[in-house]
């Protein structure tokens, strides 16, 4: 019984995600309406992004993260990617999270007045946001020695693959639309 109520609750859930203005990745790519088949033949897509969103940034339980630390992370990979307005909107998340100077900080692109934790993972995102394939076993070990739990790097590995993956989307969008 309890699973069926679960079920039953997502699927209210999505029903209204799909009933719900814009996507994120829908507003941010300025998809007009030269590609509004394109994404009406994706919405699901677009609304399990949306989700994945909502879970990866401002999760019920953000363990060892917290909502603003997650906020000033995708900012700085927001940034990284060149979006100033995907940038933007995590900049809001972090308002509304409780920015902090050394938050601030690391959004803007330094990590040079934090603990030896936010470097590590100011670090560690930059690593995987500007050089993925440089990442290595040597880079999870050094997460580890800050005090972050696997769970908590698990969390901080979905945040990055989702934010970057969103930043490519979006790109994508601007130019498929740039010829529509």
């Amino acid at each position: 019984m309890k699973h069926r109520l679960c079920v039953i609750a997502s699927q209210a859930a999505w029903e209204r995600m799909q009933m719900s203005s814009p996507h994120l990745i829908e507003t941010l790519s300025g998809a007009g309406s030269g590609l509004a088949s394109v994404l009406a033949e994706r919405a699901e897509i677009l609304g399990l992004s949306q989700a994945a969103h909502d879970a990866v940034l401002l999760p019920r339980e953000p363990g060892g993260i917290s909502h603003a630390e997650r906020a000033a992370f995708a900012v700085r990979m927001a940034r990284a990617n060149a979006d100033d307005a995907l940038a933007e909107h995590y900049r809001g998340l972090l308002r509304r999270a409780g920015e902090s100077p050394a938050l601030l900080a690391i959004a803007d692109g330094s990590a040079a007045d934090t603990d030896a934790r936010l470097r590590a993972i100011v670090r560690h995102v930059d690593l995987v946001t500007l050089s993925p394939k440089d990442a290595t076993k040597a880079d999870i070990a050094a997460l580890k020695t800050t005090g972050l739990s696997e769970p908590h790097i698990v969390r901080l590995a979905e945040l990055i693959a989702f934010v970057n993956y969103q930043a490519r989307v979006i790109a994508g969008l601007r130019l498929l639309g740039a010829i529509a």
